[in-house]
């Protein structure tokens, strides 16, 4: 494939994915306005947000069986296909059910096109250039949840909440035209077979816990019987899937790929990755709205320097990994995620916003070293074939654990708040304390995680070895 050719691809990829996780940011602030729209209380327009991740998390599973056995270029374009009918209904919804139903399609379309992005750009680039062609498209995955908010809360402001979803048509189009012209056109596999079983059991498992999960966001949801059953029942559904891929000739998803040490290490960092990411996005507004009394602009502005530091980095990361392997990229940009979140946990009311936008700048920095290259860094170590499979797996593992992070953050800020009312009087001194240890405790497991990344680059550098003889 010719050079542009290659970039190509990741352009078409990127205009899909970009637009999705985009809209799924964007209709946070909008829960409020909708309530009223709809007439609706707050936990039935919250499914607003958690059936779009309900979906999605039960879509991934199945898309590496689908990628290979219709062609990925097809049943991409068919997600993004999806994506955009979903969209386009949802600005026509007449009433809250109909919004939900026509999230819960956007959810399946970019269940479909999230892991066939990342194995649509290894088939297009060869070992030594997926480390810069993975950190360009992956500042969709990264810039987008950050700005989105922002966007969205503009939109609301200035025109009507159908503009939500509206917006995502035209990109979307575009995104599809892209998809035609510049994707591969990749082989299909007639003689794979379907893993029935496997489906059932690890989308009812995966849809059970996210479904609790997107009810959780206070103390009292924990113990509801009805959060605690489904959480029981979606982990006995992911233990009877394990039981059933040990067994399977061709499995769902191939477990096997656990046993490759570079792609295990990765998907732990993955999911580090990706409670931190989510947690802070969901502390520094409460820190700037609730705490410092500024609205959802300056919000905005705050995650600006994040995201664009993210994006600029996840390039320079992904080019020193084409140039000289992982040895010291994915654990430099850990410590320099440890080292810019340990501060926002010594806030004061007088802390001045320079400060918090140096420390996430700081913190931009890091997760663009550290994200896409970890992830490139594992799926280059597993064999080709099986990209798309790994790639899935990779989505749900990130889908579980954004999921729990925001739950974690969520319900210790409103239990943590609640008691330091009491004693130190002040509601925003309460929430700053708890937006705080927050912070406090999304470093201590991102340090945590660190000598993972050793472990992940001397991995690596043992399967190139391999490699080369």
């Amino acid at each position: 494939m010719k050079v542009s050719g290659k970039w190509m691809v990741v352009v078409a990829v990127l205009l899909g994915s970009f637009t999705m996780i985009l809209n799924n940011s964007m209709l946070n602030p909008a829960v409020p306005q909708l309530m009223t729209v709809f007439n609706a209380d707050a936990v039935a327009t919250g499914w607003v947000i958690t059936i779009f991740m309900v979906t999605m998390g039960m879509t991934v599973p199945v898309t590496g069986y689908l990628g290979d056995r219709f062609g990925k270029k097809k049943l991409y374009i068919l997600g993004l296909a999806i994506f955009v009918l979903g969209s386009l209904l949802g600005s026509f919804s007449w009433n809250l059910s109909s919004l939900i139903m026509f999230r819960g399609l956007q959810g399946i379309g970019g269940g479909i096109m999230m892991p066939l992005s990342m194995a649509l750009i290894f088939e297009a680039f060869p070992r030594k250039e997926r480390g810069l062609a993975t950190g360009v498209w992956g500042i969709s995955a990264m810039m987008a949840p950050t700005i989105g908010p922002t966007f969205g809360g503009f939109l609301l402001e200035t025109l009507d909440w159908t503009y939500l979803f509206l917006v995502n048509v035209p990109f979307g189009l575009i995104g599809i035209w892209f998809a035609y012209r510049y994707l591969p056109t990749t082989t299909a596999n007639k003689q794979i077979t379907f893993d029935k079983y496997g489906f059932i059991t690890i989308t009812c498992g995966v849809g059970a816990i996210l479904y609790a999960l997107g009810r959780m966001s206070e103390l009292a949801h924990l113990t509801e019987p009805m959060n605690l059953t489904l959480v029981a029942v979606g982990i006995v559904l992911l233990y009877v899937f394990v039981q059933i891929e040990k067994k399977e000739e061709q499995p769902l998803l191939d477990l096997a790929l656990f046993r490759v040490p570079a792609y295990m290490y990765s998907m732990i960092i993955a999911s580090v990755s990706s409670i931190g990411l989510f947690a802070g996005i969901f502390l520094i507004p409460l820190l700037i709205q609730q705490v410092y009394g500024f609205g959802p602009i300056m919000t905005g502005l705050i995650f600006l320097p994040s995201a664009l530091l993210t994006g600029v980095f996840m390039s320079v990361g992904g080019r020193i990994l084409d140039r000289k392997g992982p040895t010291g990229v994915v654990s430099t940009g850990l410590i320099v995620v440890a080292i810019g979140t340990f501060p926002l946990g010594f806030m004061s009311l007088e802390t001045s916003l320079v400060v918090i936008f140096f420390w996430m700048a700081i913190r931009g920095i890091g997760m663009g070293l550290s994200g896409m290259p970890s992830t490139t860094t594992g799926m280059n170590a597993i064999p080709s074939h099986l990209i798309s499979r790994g790639s899935a797996v990779n989505n749900v593992i990130r889908q579980m654990s954004s999921a729990l992070g925001i739950v974690f953050v969520s319900i210790y800020y409103e239990v943590r708040r609640g008691q330091l009312a009491i004693t130190l009087g002040s509601l925003e001194e309460a929430s700053l304390h708890a937006i705080n240890e927050g912070f406090i405790a999304i470093a201590i497991l991102t340090t945590i995680s660190i000598p993972v990344a050793f472990f992940l680059e001397k991995a690596a550098r043992q399967e190139e070895k391999l490699a080369s003889r």
